[in-house]
């Protein structure tokens, strides 16, 4: 087994940079569903070029690249311990190459490890079998997606739904409202594991076990594959499109299992992944620990490049940006950042409302990003992936941020709230919805490192970046006049849910 760590090490680094063959269908699919020209055909567009860059670049596809998630199957009698040591030691060192994100932080103290190793992290879970090989499947799933996971325990009233009860049509109901309350925030169209029993813990498990199914595989039990047809054809009639822009794919791939259940309880469980669906597996010898097959590899896709779409006929801003220039934009605009951008976070929002920024904010972007960054061999600072985080987790602060500092653009996904949305029209600000997922796309933009502040108290992620860009595209989804495309979509979105409150199964 003097192999088995540099065969743990190359999946994490192909799971990171190099989506699957079934994966890729999925999103050439969807290419060819939407419409051409609208900001979900746009987006579409974007999320292409990054996998293709990724792969290209061996770079992670996104900059989250969540929390290592590893099932094993392996023989009786297997080193289980010896194995654990091997996977944390690839993932320190996957982390070192900047194939995984710093991700790893105390949930007490709020530091940063630096090598994703930790208590609980990575997550190891051995399962035994009676085979002679060893069989390691890896699932990257980043924070804004594990943030629209969901549990229902039934039976439950569901806005838009109604009343969902203890049997297949509220399980039906149950997958519905989950691909609804996600939104763009999870960076859709997405892809979603199901579990239909167990207890509370079990049932997420299950659900994330999901994920793990080939996409084009047909359930063994029948009335779960027509499940999983219903609710693909269905849910992408609920018009929530990529990123939550509106547009005719929402979902690329459901799957959907089930277990025993205590009779008090009975939950559905629902694990969200993003269209960044980066999960892989590797048959392994037990003799020398070399990979012997991969497990997710079968058949090609035809994703070609197309470079520029998303930036055509796009408003360039340049900071200090006057706000004349912000109360010309409109919700769907597209617009190009060139010149100094600032990278803020959750701990970076925190500070700035008691404290002075350590650089002047005056008409200038935030951009809520946590990059993967390296120092190359002359000590300089590089980025190496820098797609946009989950905005709402901002919203206690964005407003006052605004207000306090003279922001005119703040960059995220997602979309935020009725305070951010008050600010932005009250100070002549702008809220642009990048591409979420698309680190490649984006860290392609950056031109320069100027600097960095908090990097000792926040860590890598938190820290307050100081970029130039050029060519950074993003489109307008709340102007300074009080329009949010996210309100819009959330709206037309639930209408459609009710045509989909009536009893489908008896």
């Amino acid at each position: 087994m003097q192999h088995f760590q540099e065969s743990i090490l190359r999946l994490i680094i192909d799971t990171s940079t190099n989506l699957p063959p079934d994966v890729r269908r999925a999103v050439e699919l969807a290419k060819v569903q939407e419409t051409v020209g609208t900001q979900s055909a746009l987006a579409l567009d974007a999320i292409v070029d990054n996998i293709l860059a990724a792969e290209s670049d061996e770079a992670p596809i996104c900059q989250d690249t969540g929390m290592p998630t590893f099932e094993l199957s392996v023989p009786v009698g297997a080193n289980q311990i010896v194995m654990e040591k091997q996977i944390k030691a690839a993932v320190a060192e996957a982390t070192k190459l900047g194939k995984l994100r710093t991700n790893s932080v105390d949930s007490l103290t709020g530091k940063n490890t630096g090598d994703n190793l930790g208590p609980g992290t990575p997550v190891i879970h051995f399962h035994q079998w009676e085979r002679d090989d060893i069989e390691v499947k890896l699932i990257l799933k980043g924070g804004g997606c594990e943030n629209k996971n969901i549990q229902y325990s039934l039976p439950a009233d569901l806005e838009g739904l109604g009343r969902a009860g203890r049997d297949l049509d509220g399980v039906r109901k149950c997958i519905l409202h989950a691909v609804y309350q996600a939104q763009g925030q999870g960076c859709s169209a997405g892809f979603v594991g199901v579990c239909i029993g167990g207890d509370r813990t079990s049932g997420y498990q299950h659900a994330k076990e999901q994920l793990f199914r080939p996409l084009e595989d047909i359930n063994p039990i029948s009335e779960l594959a027509d499940l999983e047809a219903y609710v693909m054809e269905t849910a992408n009639q609920l018009g929530i499109g990529t990123m939550g822009f509106g547009g005719k794919v929402s979902l690329l791939g459901c799957k959907i299992g089930v277990q025993n259940r205590l009779p008090a309880s009975f939950y559905v469980s629902v694990a969200y992944n993003c269209w960044a669906f980066r999960r892989q597996g590797i048959a392994i010898s037990e003799t020398d620990g070399t990979i012997k097959h991969w497990l997710y590899k079968e058949g090609t896709s035809s994703l070609r490049k197309t470079e520029g779409a998303l930036s055509d006929h796009a408003t360039v801003l340049r900071a200090p940006i006057s706000e004349e220039e912000i109360r010309a934009l409109k919700v769907g605009d597209v617009v190009v950042i060139e010149g100094a951008m600032h990278t803020g976070r959750d701990a970076l929002h925190k500070y700035l409302m008691t404290h002075d920024a350590p650089v002047d904010l005056q008409g200038g972007v935030i951009y809520h990003c946590g990059p993967v960054m390296l120092k190359d061999e002359a000590g300089l600072w590089q980025v190496k992936a820098a797609g946009p985080t989950t905005s709402s987790r901002e919203e206690p602060y964005q407003g006052d941020i605004i207000d306090k500092f003279g922001i005119r653009v703040v960059i995220g996904k997602g979309g935020m709230g009725a305070k951010t949305s008050a600010a932005l029209r009250r100070c002549g600000a702008v809220y642009l919805n990048a591409i979420g997922g698309a680190a490649q796309f984006y860290a392609h933009c950056v031109n320069g490192v100027n600097g960095v502040d908090f990097l000792d108290e926040f860590g890598i992620p938190e820290a307050m970046w100081h970029l130039s860009v050029d060519g950074f595209a993003a489109i307008v989804t709340m102007d300074a006049h009080g329009n949010s495309l996210h309100a819009q979509v959330d709206e037309q979105s639930l209408k459609k849910l009710h045509d989909f409150a009536a009893p489908v199964y008896s």
